[in-house]
């Protein structure tokens, strides 16, 4: 067996036996790693479904299907999925459901139809859903709803219908009165003008969404909203007096915005609803007289939560809300607000828990330091997207205890050193997206509650000596996209109980052990992502990780402009807990293969897009990682898979190879990974040989998931797949087949040279010999006529002999003539020769052959003595008449080995040259041709052979 042969063989025994190499895929799916159960089929143009959920498994709980270009469903579309919980299918062109397209599907919850074109729905359509619990339809194009479309939806709880085409409110009313357990519907952004309706809600509906509509008038049933609490009446053309004459006394929660001829200070006269129960977003309350006269309205107990969104408000005065009861909750968002003023405009301030100003046009927060009141309940402030330029000192001491303040978003420049003076119940301060540029060590000295500090986005270059000194508390420290250039060893001195560092999209050059000294022991996740970190030598003997044993996520990817480019050697020595490992995008040239021994408890590793010249991984560079569970390896250039590299990942269980220049991929090493679960070959060149067969077979099994295995397409020829490789032609043993294919050729060769040289003219006769036998001329019977009394086989060099003696002895001169056969004379013209002979031989009753040393040498004459020698050896009949012309000695008859053994079988007769003697020869001639056997007397003129 040769080597290809060999390997071969191999292939089927690992494919056959090796529980390491079993594995799947999917078509158009991909079965998430983390979560078995969950199966995206996203963004890939299908236009069936079938295309999605045919080689699914019947276990699937999750499914999304959704921004495909699905146009309909037909019936029994998920039938095998009868586990499915979660159907997604939005952002299709989904147009028609058919009867029974969800049937089986019992134990569906979540039904995610929407951005659609779905313009009609059957009665049957949701059949086999009885236990849907959320069914999202919004963004369709449905201008009705047919009676029975929902009836057996028996267990939906929440419906959405918003922005379709719905204009008949009665219609929907009626297709939901089966519904009893439905408690959402959401009908906002349709074409409703009315509210007419026969049919009830069922009793259950407690959310109804109507904003977006054409509704001026409600012209429903008085008890329409008798069981509703939360109610969404905004963005329509409702005025008063329609909605003054509806019971309102259930909702606890009334959205009214935006409706130009509501005048709600009509509403609250009326009493139709709890005026504490009212959003007042959109309902033009922006000046101080209408926000008193609100305040007046919601005399009585404390107002949990008031909402003036979208109401222009541009100022708010001392005592604006003088008249207000306790507020909880002040949301002041989206409005017209330049300045708050450290809150005068609350009187209570006892009772607010909660202010949210964001989406304002604030410009500064101004000191607040001589503010002698405070706001003791104030928990929570938010004042981000503004336009924030300058912090004052003391700008929140009115709020001594404020635990979480968030100030993203803004333009500040300038906080002030004291800024944040008094805040020492604060735990959470967002300052991410400004402009700041220094950090102090009296910024923060105060806050010393502080856990979680968001400080991304600004303009920081600098952190100042014990700027975070008091913080030590504060466990997550986030200062990604600064400037900052430098660290030093004091840089976060004082974060005892830091556990995340966030220091990405910096331009720190260089970093050391000492930069982290301080943190070294609580420091779990350190982020140095998109920073200017560079290597270039291996000569860098240092790791500035050393001491930090605890650390388990560690982001060095994407470092500016160029890279790590090379690791060096011991460069994450100490960090014995890492778990999580980000290398990638760094155009690593050098990978020494010792760099990842000490990160034995490492289970996450990723080196994707580092293909600056990496083109296999140095042997052993993962011997240590015997914890790793996954490995993204995307697009680095890599050009084969060993056993050196890989052999020892047998906790490994997802494994991203894409986009690499991978042609062959090593079964030998997918055996090795026991535990593989996940394996990502998108786009590498595979090439459509033996040597990847074991991929096809793959396919077939049920371990490992191939991403999208019937998309890789040939190297070759991308128009065909390596799905299709035929395999059986792979686990033949070729090398046997070309042995014995090319063997016998090659022996054949050897012996046609000297076949020929030995054997040609035998091989000819015996052809020739074959063919009269074909032919059946060798089944004379012995009383078949003769034609001739014998057949003269003669060289033409002895033609004068036979012309002169043996014709005018034998056939002319001779009273007893005989009749002979004469090639010249008697042969039939254009007949072939052999067949000429043949038949002269067998037409004639003897074989007359002179023999001379012409005769011996002649091709055709040996043919003619061949030919009557195998009728004399065959039939055993005295046929032969030999006739020597001259005296050949035994020598050289020697060498014409059938005369021999002619001569050793047959009495011949020599030519005497005397006259007398001649006389005596042709009566010897004349008796053997008429049969008679020559006396003893003339023995001594005849030889017998010996």
């Amino acid at each position: 067996m040769n080597g290809l042969g060999f390997i071969s063989a191999v292939f089927y025994f690992e494919i056959c036996f090796f529980s390491g190499v079993q594995s799947y895929g999917f078509r158009n799916c991909i079965r998430n790693y983390k979560n078995p159960n969950s199966y995206m089929c996203v963004q890939r143009f299908l236009q069936k479904v079938d295309s999605a959920v045919s080689d699914l498994p019947s276990d699937v709980l999750y499914l999304n299907v959704s921004h495909n270009n699905i146009t309909q469903l037909t019936r029994g579309s998920f039938r095998h999925l009868q586990e499915l919980v979660l159907l997604r299918l939005d952002f299709n062109n989904l147009e028609m459901i058919y009867d029974g397209a969800f049937e089986n599907l019992t134990s569906l919850r979540t039904l995610n139809i929407s951005s659609n074109t779905i313009a009609n729905l059957s009665q049957g359509a949701f059949r086999g859903l009885g236990n849907l619990s959320l069914l999202l339809l919004q963004n369709n194009k449905l201008l009705q709803i047919q009676e029975g479309t929902f009836h057996l939806l028996e267990s939906l709880a929440t419906l959405d219908l918003s922005f379709n085409l719905l204009g008949n409110f009665n219609d929907v009313v009626h297709s939901l009165s089966s519904l009893k357990n439905l408690r959402i519907l959401n009908l906002c952004g349709n074409r409703l003008s009315s509210l007419e309706h026969v049919a009830e809600f069922p009793r259950s509906l407690s959310n109804l969404s109507l904003c977006n509509n054409n509704l001026s008038v409600i012209d429903s049933r008085p008890d329409l909203f008798g069981d509703v609490r939360y109610l969404d009446l905004s963005y329509n053309h409702i005025e008063t007096s329609t909605l003054v004459k509806v019971n309102l006394r259930n909702v606890t929660y009334l959205l009214l915005a935006n409706n130009l001829g509501l005048d709600i200070f009509m509403v609250l006269q009326s009493r139709i609803i709890n005026p504490h129960n009212i959003d007042y977003s959109g309902l033009g309350l922006n000046n101080k007289h209408k926000l008193s006269q609100l305040c007046e309205g919601l005399m009585g107990k404390t107002v949990q939560t008031l909402s003036l969104h979208n109401n222009s408000i541009r100022t708010l005065e001392k005592d604006t809300f003088t008249r207000c009861p306790g507020i909880k909750t002040l949301d002041l968002s989206r409005n017209v607000l330049r300045r708050i003023d450290c809150l005068v405009f609350v009187k209570k301030r006892h009772d607010l828990e909660v202010l949210i100003v964001e989406h304002n046009l604030l410009n500064r927060l101004v000191s607040c330091s001589r503010v002698s009141l405070k706001f003791k309940r104030l928990r929570y402030i938010s004042l981000k997207f503004n336009r924030i330029l300058t912090v004052a000192d003391a700008a929140f001491s009115y709020a001594p205890q404020l635990q979480e303040l968030n100030l993203s978003i803004n333009s500040i420049a300038n906080l002030n050193r004291s800024a944040l003076k008094h805040l020492q119940k604060l735990q959470i301060l967002r300052l991410d997206n400004n402009l700041i540029t220094d950090l102090c060590k009296e910024s923060f000295e105060d806050l010393t509650s502080l856990q979680i500090l968001i400080l991304r986005n600004n303009r920081v270059s600098v952190i100042f000596n014990q700027t975070f000194y008091k913080l030590e508390h504060l466990y997550i420290l986030d200062l990604g996209g600064n400037i900052i250039k430098h660290l030093n060893k004091s840089s976060f001195e004082g974060l005892r109980n830091l556990s995340k560092l966030y220091l990405d999209g910096n331009q720190i050059s260089k970093i050391d052990d000492t930069m982290f000294s301080c943190v070294q022991n609580s420091l779990q996740v350190l982020d140095l992502a998109r920073n200017y970190l560079r290597y270039i030598s291996t000569r860098t003997k240092m790791s500035p990780f050393q001491k930090m044993s605890n650390l388990s996520d560690l982001k060095l990817q994407a470092q500016q402009p160029f890279g790590i480019n090379i690791i060096p050697p011991s460069f994450f020595k100490g960090l014995t807990s890492l778990q999580s490992l980000f290398l990638s995008r760094n155009k690593l040239l050098s990978i020494p293969p010792d760099v990842f021994d000490d990160l034995s408890q490492l289970r996450y590793l990723s080196l994707s897009d580092a293909c600056n010249g990496i083109q296999n991984l140095p042997a052993g560079i993962f011997k240590n990682l015997t914890s790793l569970r996954e490995l993204n390896l995307e697009n680095i250039g890599l050009r084969s898979l060993t056993l050196e590299v890989f052999g020892n990942l047998t906790q490994l269980g997802s494994l991203t190879l894409m986009k690499n220049a991978l042609k062959i991929v090593n079964s030998s090493v997918m055996t090795s990974l026991p535990n593989l679960r996940y394996l990502d070959l998108r786009k590498c060149p595979l090439t459509c040989t033996c040597q990847n067969s074991w991929f096809v077979g793959w396919l077939n099994n049920s371990k490992v998931q191939i991403v999208y295995p019937y998309n890789h397409s040939c190297e070759a020829n991308p128009q065909t797949y390596i799905s299709a490789i035929d395999t059986h032609i792979c686990f033949l043993d070729i090398g046997q087949r070309l042995f014995w294919g090319t063997a016998p050729a090659l022996i054949l060769f050897m012996l046609l040279p000297i076949t020929y040289r030995k054997c040609y003219w035998r091989i000819k006769y015996n052809f020739y010999i074959f063919r009269s036998w074909f032919n059946e001329y060798w089944r004379w019977k012995e009383e078949e006529h003769f034609k001739y009394d014998a057949f003269v086989s003669y060289n033409s060099y002895d033609e004068a002999w036979v012309l002169q003696e043996l014709l005018p002895n034998l056939e002319t001169n001779n009273p007893s003539s005989f009749r002979l056969c004469l090639h010249h004379r008697d042969f039939e013209l254009g007949r072939d020769i052999v067949d000429n002979i043949v038949d002269s031989i067998y037409q004639s009753r003897k074989t007359i052959c002179i023999i001379s040393r012409s005769y011996l040498q002649s091709e055709w004459c040996s043919l003619e003595i061949q030919l009557a020698s195998y009728r004399l050896f065959d039939e055993l009949k005295d046929v032969l008449v030999l006739i020597f012309l001259e005296k050949i000695p035994d020598r050289e008859l020697s060498v014409y080995h059938r005369m021999r053994k002619v001569m050793l079988k047959k009495t011949y007769i020599n030519w005497p040259l005397e006259p007398e003697a001649q006389k005596l020869f042709w009566t010897k001639i004349r008796k053997a041709l008429k049969g008679s056997p020559p006396s003893e007397e003339d023995s001594s003129q005849s030889t017998i052979a010996v």
